[in-house]
């Protein structure tokens, strides 16, 4: 039985933490004024018949604070690069100089730090409701054990609880990562 727990917790964290690394990658996305190269990673080029991520078709730098760079490997893409950087909706604007383009990193607004802090949110919030979307998944999973396998309903319990301390640890953490992002767009 208590192999049964110890499988159960560890598929739901592995769940929870999947949550957060997408968050992470969310978080990295959001441009706070300083040049980051997660900040292209969202980025998609319309390369080789199809869609791929930016650093598929070239080599992404950090140079300078305020400067990113991309390396394109394929002279013929640089303008398609230069153009999904411009479409993707970041406020960005790039220049070429040969294989090399420049994506210089403007100064944030107030307006523009106010809706970054609203999307940092709403990236926290749908995090969130996945570990508790992974945490109904266990409840239910452990409702069927107890059918099952005629476990007691203070196994149950005890069981219940423990999903439920693992999925506070993981909004805890959820609401940590949003707290210093937070912080992340005000200093800039």
């Amino acid at each position: 039985m208590a192999a049964d727990l110890n499988q159960l917790k560890q598929d739901l964290s592995r769940r929870m933490d999947g949550a957060l690394e997408t968050l992470r990658r969310e978080f990295a996305g959001l441009r706070t004024g300083r040049a980051s190269p997660g900040l292209l990673e969202p980025v998609r080029v319309a390369a080789y018949g199809s869609e791929v991520p930016i650093t598929q078709v070239g080599t992404i730098g950090v140079p300078e604070p305020r400067m990113i760079t991309v390396q394109v490997w394929d002279r013929s893409l640089v303008g398609v690069v230069e153009k999904a950087i411009r479409d993707a909706g970041l406020g960005l604007n790039p220049s070429s100089d040969g294989q090399l383009v420049r994506v210089p990193i403007p100064q944030l607004t107030a307006e523009r730090r106010t809706e970054l802090a609203k999307a940092a949110a709403r990236y926290a919030e749908g995090a969130r409701v996945a570990v508790r979307g992974v945490r109904r998944d266990g409840m239910e999973q452990i409702k069927a054990i107890q059918k099952k396998h005629d476990i007691g309903d203070d196994v149950a319990r005890d069981w219940s609880e423990e999903v439920q301390k693992l999925t506070d640890g993981h909004i805890k953490r959820i609401d940590d990562m949003l707290a210093d992002k937070e912080r992340d767009i005000r200093q800039v």
